[in-house]
């Protein structure tokens, strides 16, 4: 694994209403170079969607395959990605209670972004609990909603 890019990624989500106009955000650090990424929806979303696309965009925008470690304070994102995924795709993305998977389009979209890297290491942070950079990525999920919504004329 010499010459291998380790990248440290934080992410989150925010939705006002759940559904409701939505962000997502993310902080990409390589060495001492950082980059922010957000974005969002004007139109309903849910909370979890946004968890969701904020990993997805953040591995979407590293330019090569990585060993990435990221950071979430979305245990439905860590979870679903580390424990009950495996079991969905095994049932044909349904739950054990043969209900199909609720954001199935996004698990798969973070199924294939995690595969285009060397490895991909998830961590839970404890949400508003003063981490500097999970902080940093909450503030970002709440511009891109609020871009989001300026861009449709509604705030």
């Amino acid at each position: 694994m010499t010459g291998t890019v380790r990248v440290q990624i934080w992410t989150d989500g925010a939705c006002r209403g759940n559904p409701g106009p939505g962000g997502w955000g993310a902080l990409l650090r390589y060495g001492a170079a950082e980059r922010e990424l957000c974005g969002g929806e004007a139109t309903p979303t849910t909370n979890n969607r946004m968890e969701l696309t904020a990993p997805i965009r953040a591995l979407g925008a590293l330019t090569r395959p990585s060993v990435v470690d990221l950071h979430t304070d979305s245990t439905y994102v860590r979870n679903g990605i580390m424990s009950w995924m495996a079991n969905w795709k095994r049932n044909g993305w349904r739950t054990k209670d043969g209900q199909p998977v609720k954001n199935a389009d996004l698990w798969r979209e973070l199924e294939a972004a995690v595969a285009r890297h060397d490895e991909v290491v998830w961590h839970w942070v404890k949400g508003h609990a003063g981490h500097v950079e999970n902080e940093r990525a909450d503030r970002l999920a709440a511009r891109g909603q609020r871009e989001a919504l300026e861009a449709l004329g509604t705030r």
